[in-house]
């Protein structure tokens, strides 16, 4: 059974909206998911104490087949595709994907929380998550 799942896409290292492209397009690729939607790009301030210059921000709408942990595994492949380093907590990077909701499952792993911890704290997100309910049609 699919699943409606929402990734918040960022980048604040080199072309940001070539990082935002690469992600999308990565995104649609991966098996038994269709890209259902995309919000509007948004420039944001950084977020932490790490000095840095601002993200681009955006989320897509996918369904897929794949579970939250396979989701995740292949969200780290496309971000290291595109140079993507873990480094400091809150640090710059070219390409960060995460997974802000999957379904209505609710998951507490070290690695993996669902939905983000974070989506109440993020205006951005919130106004992203808006702009892409209208397309959150079940099957």
């Amino acid at each position: 059974m699919s699943e409606l799942t929402f990734v918040a896409l960022g980048s604040n290292l080199g072309d940001r909206q070539s990082h935002l492209a690469f992600a999308r397009e990565q995104l649609a690729l991966l098996p038994d998911t269709e890209l259902v939607a995309a919000s509007g790009v948004e420039e944001t301030a950084p977020l932490g104490s790490v000095p840095q210059g601002p993200y681009l921000n955006q989320m897509v709408l996918l369904r897929t087949v794949l579970s939250p942990r396979a989701l995740l595994e292949a969200c780290f492949v496309i971000e290291r595709a595109r140079g993507r380093v873990r480094g400091a907590r809150w640090g710059p990077r070219t390409l960060d994907l995460d997974i802000v909701r999957y379904g209505d499952a609710a998951i507490a792993e070290p690695d993996l929380v669902v939905p983000h911890p974070e989506v109440d704290r993020r205006p951005f997100w919130q106004r992203e998550l808006q702009e892409l309910m209208p397309h959150a049609r079940p099957d």
